[in-house]
């Protein structure tokens, strides 16, 4: 039995995003499950993905925190409110704010492990910070704030 990463989930007319959206053939289709109370993605950067040689560009990490974040957002708000996430109305999630601290730089070689965990959860807000690893080292911290999406995104 193979377990359904959150994006996996999305309903189709929103799962195009080029981080997270399994619709987007050019994209990351970045996968995030549940390990405990905290979130993970593992994602491995491609040579294209290069700021110097041997390091990752700081936007591949922003993006990878922002989508892992708004999935772990989605992901939190079916399990607060003890719904499954196949269920209707679907949650999904925009970011309002994104803050990225880069603490190291970040090897491009091997996989990278995005870590979540939420941080606050109130009305049609959930805060998510999130933390890149290479190699077990903390690179890259991020810290963002999510909405709900709009019914009116959902239905288009």
């Amino acid at each position: 039995m193979s377990v359904k990463a959150f994006q996996d989930y999305y309903p189709e007319n929103v799962a195009y995003c080029y981080g997270c959206g399994r619709l987007n053939e050019h994209g990351h289709q970045i996968k995030t499950f549940w390990e405990g109370d905290e979130t993970v993605t593992r994602f491995r950067p491609e040579e294209f993905h290069t700021a110097i040689p041997g390091y990752v560009y700081g936007g591949l990490i922003a993006s990878l925190i922002d989508c892992h974040s708004t999935g772990t957002a989605a992901a939190a708000m079916y399990r607060a409110e003890a719904r499954e996430m196949d269920s209707d109305p679907p949650f999904r999630f925009v970011t309002a704010s994104l803050h990225v601290d880069y603490l190291k730089p970040t090897p491009l070689n091997g996989i990278l492990e995005i870590r979540g965990k939420v941080k606050e959860l109130k009305g049609r807000k959930v805060i998510v910070e999130s933390t890149v690893y290479a190699m077990g080292i903390a690179t890259a911290r991020g810290e963002v704030v999510t909405v709900q999406m709009p019914e009116s995104f959902l239905n288009s």
